[in-house]
Formats: structure tokens, C-alpha cells, sequence
């Protein structure tokens, strides 16, 4: 009995000692972010040790991780020269996972020494493979550095991103898998405890990038939530459909008579480019792995538009004051709205009792389908998108898809992605609900909000980048026309800002769909008395002639003193369908009324010209009034104008000299120059040289 037991000892020991040594050997390479620097317990929330608890006993996971460690062999603490470089040789993993490069971006390193980097991390490659001429070779794009940094805007932003350049360059000539550790990081700068280290939840990502790096499992095929039944798809260009799936998968796409097989990438996704639908069907959209079969019925090709800003496009249908006429009869089987709401509101009750999934921090936006527009799905749906996809849909007569991802009250800077305000705005980013950017009433909400909330980990939407993160990079390549946008009322106080915020904000979401071009029709702020408000109408139109493929609706003539959400939206989303169908669909229609042009001086009179001018006249039969002119800026009177041919003259007696003119200056102005189409002339003011 007694050697019966021996015998079954020793040949379980055996066994054991064998699975261990032919266990596969990954070794992590790196600094203190992988040692684990700032951890509460690196020996259990280091990234190593949880890629082991995700790979199991047939892998075994060592960490030669070295703080401070730089990979340039000239830098101040040379990896190459440090104890666990040794450690890790001798280990000759079978997976070698190196992420350096983020201590190079210290002044003491990258100015004097980048062009030894690409070199050195070459050399570094090849002597994991001297060790093992086996292993397999992972290399990682940095992590992110959050702009809290105290050395980001000296150099540490600049720097980081010429060494992921070099990475990626490394990873070509060395033919080694590149890996992404910044892209699943940087929405999420709070899980860098000290705008560089990684806390718990952080290197949780880590070890989940590493992990579906090396098995090439990503959660099997998925579909970005945009593809339901009933979806529509954009008609009349080749059409790119795009997913996830394990590495190596191999993917089919059929519709129609359309068919394409892809395989899955190292990085998990995949991409497919259909030649172009034409308008109409139901088509049913089938997409497929041996593993897995999805499919999506009801599907029209028609026009895709996006819908959003704040308030006054979140507006519902049901809250205008043509809903009890339009509710009724709005059943359209070929008008599809896709609704994003807001899973919690912005005010402190609804915040202080949302609780958040921990790894949510993005899904800001409730779980939503495709939906056939009719009186009980319309309801709830944005007034203009519906008022402006309903006038497409009468005079295009093809199917139309409206996305609304609308979020009361959000200020430009949260539509914007973080990369642009990193480099061209950073001063926005610093301690948000502080900075002098933002409106007081915002940042009382906010900073109200975050004091109550039961998770300080909980992203406010007002946060600089977080509507992006949240509502617009989900939307990635999916195809569309174009973009309406009803937004500025939370950035009013201060037009120079918004100057500079938009034109980001149009670039972000063109780069983000990979055009140039993509049209972006948008709503000028309405009537209302708050004094900033008329140069900030002044500010939208002008970047008419400063931005490409845009589009102005003027809603002065609708607003409301009062209130900043006036009910009538009909016209609104209209104006927004006339830019639509004149400068995307090259209709003859016209669609604005008057916008200032230039202006002639002759003696005391004041001759201004108009683009889409045709007709002009007063919308009640009345004299213009809302005119005014001065000699020397800030000291106006108020001008008669008269209509004579094409061009409205004003002048005033009090004004010798004019050198300036302005019209419908008043935050709520009864401004009342429309042209034949009654469609109502904007806010403008000019000053221009006497003769």
C-alpha cells in the first residue's frame, strides 16, 4: 500500500513537473507600467498577473517589468542594461510582449537620442530571438499620457506621439505583431492615477488586449450597434461594412445579389466594401462565421442622416406646437429614426442614482433599434429631425434613415475628439468644471453633479471629449449623407471660443467618417434675451465662408424671449432640409434667406448686398426696421432701409460718415427682412471703407 502510494505520487509529480515545462512561456517586457508601479497590490492588479488569470495553467505569465526603464540604450535608465532584461533572456519565452518607450519622452532622452530609437528597439527584437528563435514577438503601442501631465505641452505630447510612429515603424521592418495599448485607454485619462500609470481597472485592459492578441479571441463576431432590423443603409456609394471577430475568422457579407468573404485580422477586426445599393427594397443583410450567423431584415437603402447638438434638437416632437396636427399622421413605413437616448439625465437627481457597470464608462446612450417612423415611435423623436427628414422624404422620394444622438445642454468641447483639443485646445481640458470656458449654469450642474454622484468614476456628458467617445466614434464608417447640427446655446457667452471649437468640432467628425466633404448643415441660434447671443449669431454666420460644405438656417424669426426652447420646430428642420436638397442634392431650390454680402457707400447712404436676396422684402407689409449704422463702432442709431432692386439701402441722418452697419442686433430681435420665399434674413454686422 505504502509503495502503491509512492509510485502515484511520483508519477503525478511527474505529470505536473512535465505541464510546467511545456507550459507556453510569455514574458512581459516593459517599465513600471508593467512592473505595476502605483498599484494598491501590483503581486494580484498588475497587468501580468491578470493576463495569467485570463490564460490559464497552460500559459505561464512572468512580469520583467523595470521602472524608469527607457528603451533607448543612450536614455537615462537603458532597459538592455537592467537585472530583469537579463531575467527575461535567460526565461527565452515563447511570447515575448515588450511595451517601452513612454520614460523616452523624457527631455533627458527623446530630443537628444530619437535617432537611435528605431535601432535600439530593432536590436531588442532580435535578442528575444536569439533566446527563443521561436518566439513569438509582440510589440505595444505606448499607453496613453493624460494632459495632466506636468511635462505634456513641453514636450511629452509631442514626443509620445513621434514614438508611436517609431513603434509602428519597427513593427513593419521587424515583421512582429503590433499591438494597441493607447486605443482602448484614452477615453479613460481618470484610469491614469498620475496621467501616466495604469490603476486596477486600467491594467485590466491591458491584460485583455494582451490576452485576444495571443489567442485571437475577441468575443466572436459582433456588429456595431447601429446594424438591426429595419436599418437603413446608405444608397448610391460603395458601401463598407465592418465588425469584429476572433483573429482568423472568415467572414461573409451577403445582400441582395452582393457577396464578399474576408478574414479576420490579428486586431480582431474586419472590413468590407460593397459595390453601391440602389434606393429602395427591403433587403435582408446576412453576415456569418462558421461559428456564428447574423441577419437583418427589413433593410432599405436610402439616405443616412446624423442629427445632433443639445436641446433644441433633442426637442421631441411631442413638445411642439404642431405635434397634436403631425403626431397622427406621421406613419411612414420608408422614414426610419434611430433614437439615441441618454440612459441618465444631467440634473442632480437622476445622476446622484445612476450607478454604472465600471467597465461602462462609455455607454452613456441606451440600448436602441432602427424603427419604422409611426405616431407612437415618432413621438419621442427629435421635432427638427423629423421636420427635416420628412421634407426629404417628400421631395427625394426614396427611403431616409435619422440618427439622433442629441444630449441637453452639452457645451462644442464634448463633441470633440481628444486628440484635437490635445493639441489645438488643451487649455479646455484642464479641471473641466473649473476652467473659464464654460457658462456658470454649466458649471454649477456639473460640478453638482459630480459632488452627488455615487461613483466619482462616472463621466459627466458635458466633459470635454465625452460625447465623442460616447456618440460619435460608436458611429465610426457607418455611412451617411451628412450632418445636421442645433448646438451653441451652452457655448454662447463666448463666440471666440466657439470659433475655434467648431471648426474642430466639423473636422473631428469628417476624419471620423474619412470625408472631406461630408455635408454639415446647421441651425443658428434662435431669439432670446441674453446679450451675447447677437455676436454669436454674427460668429455662425461667418463661417459660412470659412468652412466648406456647410449650411446656416436662420431661426431668429422663431425664438422666444423667454425661453431658450421655442415650440415651433417645423420651419427649423425645414430651413436644414433646404440646405440639404440645394448644396447635397443639387435641387433648385433656395435654400436661405438673405445673408449679407458687401456694401457700397455712396455719401451718407449705405447700398448692402445679399446672397440669396431675390424679392427682399418686410415678412409683415411693414417698414424694415432692426437696421442700424454708425460712424464709429459702438455708437449706433437707428437706420431707415428701403428695399431698391436687389439691394436694401439704409442711412440715418444722425450718421454723416457711416463706416458700419448691423442688423437684427438685439439678443431678441423683431428683425423682419425676408426674401421671395419668405425665408428670413440673418443677423450680421459689417464694417467697410468709405471711398
Amino acid at each position: 500500500m505504502k509503495k502503491s502510494f509512492i509510485i502515484y505520487l511520483f508519477l503525478t509529480l511527474s505529470v505536473v513537473l512535465y505541464a510546467q515545462q511545456h507550459r507556453i512561456k510569455v514574458a512581459c517586457i516593459g517599465n513600471s507600467i508593467t512592473y505595476g508601479y502605483g498599484l494598491p497590490d501590483r503581486a494580484t492588479q498588475s497587468y501580468p498577473v491578470q493576463l495569467q488569470k485570463m490564460l490559464g495553467e497552460s500559459y505561464q505569465v512572468e512580469n520583467f517589468g523595470k521602472s524608469g526603464a527607457t528603451l533607448l540604450n543612450k536614455g537615462h535608465r537603458p532597459y538592455m542594461q537592467q537585472d530583469e532584461y537579463h531575467r527575461a533572456i535567460d526565461f527565452a519565452g515563447d511570447i515575448v510582449v515588450i511595451h517601452l518607450g513612454i520614460n523616452d519622452t523624457d527631455p533627458r532622452d527623446w530630443p537628444d537620442y530619437r535617432d537611435f530609437f528605431v535601432k535600439d528597439y530593432i536590436a531588442l527584437i532580435d535578442s528575444f530571438r536569439v533566446a527563443n528563435p521561436e518566439a513569438r514577438i509582440m510589440i505595444a503601442r505606448l499607453t496613453p499620457i493624460a494632459d495632466r501631465h506636468p511635462r505634456f505641452l513641453s514636450g511629452t505630447r509631442d514626443w509620445h506621439g513621434e514614438i508611436q510612429l517609431a513603434i509602428e515603424n519597427v513593427a513593419r521592418y521587424a515583421g512582429v505583431q503590433l499591438i494597441d495599448f493607447h486605443k482602448p485607454l484614452y477615453p479613460y485619462p481618470f484610469m491614469l492615477t498620475d496621467a501616466v500609470h495604469p490603476d486596477p481597472e486600467g491594467a485590466f485592459v491591458l491584460a485583455q488586449t494582451v490576452y485576444s492578441a495571443i489567442t485571437g479571441d475577441y468575443g466572436g463576431l459582433k456588429m456595431p450597434l447601429l446594424y438591426t432590423d429595419n436599418m437603413v443603409l446608405q444608397r448610391e456609394v460603395p458601401l463598407t461594412i465592418q465588425g469584429t471577430a476572433n483573429a482568423g475568422d472568415q467572414v461573409t457579407v451577403s445582400i441582395a445579389d452582393r457577396q464578399m468573404k474576408t478574414k479576420v485580422g490579428p486586431n480582431g477586426k474586419w472590413s468590407v466594401t460593397l459595390s453601391p445599393l440602389k434606393a429602395g427594397e427591403p433587403y435582408t443583410l446576412k453576415i456569418s462565421t462558421n461559428q456564428k450567423v447574423l441577419q437583418y431584415h427589413n433593410v432599405l437603402a436610402g439616405e443616412v442622416w446624423l442629427c445632433s447638438g443639445q436641446s433644441n434638437m433633442e426637442f421631441m416632437l411631442k413638445q411642439a406646437s404642431t405635434a397634436r396636427l403631425d403626431i397622427p399622421r406621421a406613419a411612414d413605413q420608408e422614414l426610419r429614426l434611430y433614437d439615441m437616448k441618454a440612459r441618465w439625465r444631467t440634473n442632480a437627481v437622476e445622476w446622484e442614482t445612476t450607478v454604472l457597470d465600471s467597465l461602462n464608462h462609455l455607454q452613456y446612450y441606451k440600448d436602441t433599434e432602427w424603427k419604422e417612423c409611426a405616431p407612437e415611435t415618432v413621438s419621442d423623436f427629435s421635432a427638427i429631425a423629423y421636420y427635416f427628414g420628412k421634407m426629404l422624404r417628400d421631395s427625394l422620394k426614396v427611403p431616409v434613415g435619422l440618427i439622433c444622438n442629441a444630449v441637453g445642454g452639452s457645451p462644442t468641447e464634448a463633441w470633440i475628439d481628444r486628440t484635437s483639443l490635445e493639441y489645438h485646445f488643451p487649455a479646455i481640458l484642464k479641471d473641466w468644471t473649473q476652467n473659464d470656458f464654460i457658462q456658470e449654469w454649466v458649471r454649477g450642474r456639473a460640478a453638482l453633479n459630480i459632488k452627488k454622484s455615487v461613483n466619482n468614476r462616472q463621466r459627466h456628458p458635458y466633459e470635454p471629449c465625452y460625447l465623442y467617445e460616447s456618440g460619435i466614434r460608436p458611429l465610426e464608417q457607418y455611412p451617411i449623407r451628412g450632418i445636421i447640427w442645433y448646438q451653441g446655446e451652452s457655448n454662447a457667452h463666448n463666440w471666440e471660443a466657439h470659433e475655434a471649437l467648431f471648426k474642430l468640432l466639423v473636422n473631428a467628425w469628417r476624419k471620423n467618417w474619412n470625408d472631406d466633404c461630408l455635408p454639415f448643415y446647421y441651425v443658428q441660434l434662435s431669439s432670446l434675451d441674453r446679450p451675447s447671443w447677437p455676436w454669436f449669431r454674427d460668429s455662425q454666420r461667418r463661417m459660412l465662408n470659412e468652412i466648406s460644405d456647410i449650411g446656416m438656417a436662420v431661426s431668429s424669426d422663431h425664438g422666444d424671449s423667454l425661453d431658450v426652447h421655442p415650440t415651433c420646430k417645423q420651419p427649423v428642420g425645414e430651413r436644414l432640409a433646404r440646405w440639404a436638397l440645394n448644396k447635397t442634392y443639387l435641387k433648385d431650390i433656395v435654400p436661405s434667406g438673405p445673408l449679407f454680402r458687401g456694401a457700397d457707400v455712396r455719401g451718407e447712404k449705405v447700398y448692402l448686398s445679399f446672397d440669396y436676396g431675390q424679392g427682399m422684402r418686410s415678412s409683415d407689409g411693414k417698414s424694415l426696421r432692426c437696421f442700424e449704422v454708425a460712424e464709429f463702432e459702438g455708437v449706433y442709431y437707428p437706420a431707415t432701409a428701403e428695399v431698391v432692386g436687389e439691394q436694401v439701402k439704409v442711412y440715418s441722418k444722425e450718421v454723416r460718415n457711416p463706416r458700419y452697419v448691423r442688423y437684427g442686433w438685439q439678443p431678441f430681435t423683431r428683425a423682419n427682412l425676408v426674401n421671395r420665399t419668405g425665408l428670413p434674413a440673418s443677423t450680421f454686422r459689417a464694417e467697410f471703407a468709405v471711398k
